[in-house]
């Protein structure tokens, strides 16, 4: 491997690129009652809705404006989480094209009274689409990896994206061949 960071592909060589650091952010949340399921513990919808506030705000920063989330891939729970806990969600830009960015999550849970190391209770990647006043998509800034783990999670990302593309090619060819066989579903 280089020295040099991976140059994000873009189609919009006239923005300037955002360095990983520069839209990084972790939201914190305390866990109560209120978030669990019939289980008793903290319901996986409640998680995936600060996953997805999360990477929403740094989508937002790093493209300087409105994103939306377009997709969201391998949200895995690892733990479970319980009442009591505080939930640190970290997010940053793993990945950007010319619209869109992936945004890479990990979650992580500590006892709100206990001085004991948070546990990673869960991950996701969550693919967001920069949009602008009308709703349309708009160009981003590309996104420069500054640390090997930064350079390894956009080489990463790359893969996830080209497996993305793959399937809804896979999807779209099956769906019009069983069209023409005359087995709409």
């Amino acid at each position: 491997m280089t020295d040099q960071a991976p140059v994000a592909e873009s189609d919009t060589p006239d923005i300037p690129g955002k360095p990983t650091s520069a839209s990084r952010t972790t939201l914190s949340h305390i866990m109560t009652h209120n978030d669990t399921n019939l289980l008793g513990t903290v319901h996986g919808g409640v998680i995936m809705k600060l996953v997805d506030d999360a990477a929403g705000a740094v989508a937002g920063r790093h493209s300087g404006g409105p994103a939306v989330t377009a997709s969201m891939d391998e949200m895995a729970f690892l733990e479970p989480v319980r009442v009591g806990d505080l939930v640190h969600v970290k997010a940053q830009v793993n990945w950007t094209g010319r619209t869109s960015m992936e945004v890479g999550v990990r979650v992580l849970a500590e006892r709100w009274n206990e001085s004991t190391p948070p546990t990673q209770v869960g991950s996701a990647y969550l693919v967001f689409a920069a949009v602008d006043a009308d709703g349309k998509p708009r160009p981003v800034p590309p996104v420069l990896p500054e640390t090997e783990k930064d350079k390894r999670r956009y080489q990463e990302a790359q893969i996830r994206r080209t497996h993305r593309l793959a399937r809804r090619r896979a999807i779209m060819e099956l769906r019009e061949k069983r069209a023409a066989e005359g087995l709409d579903d």
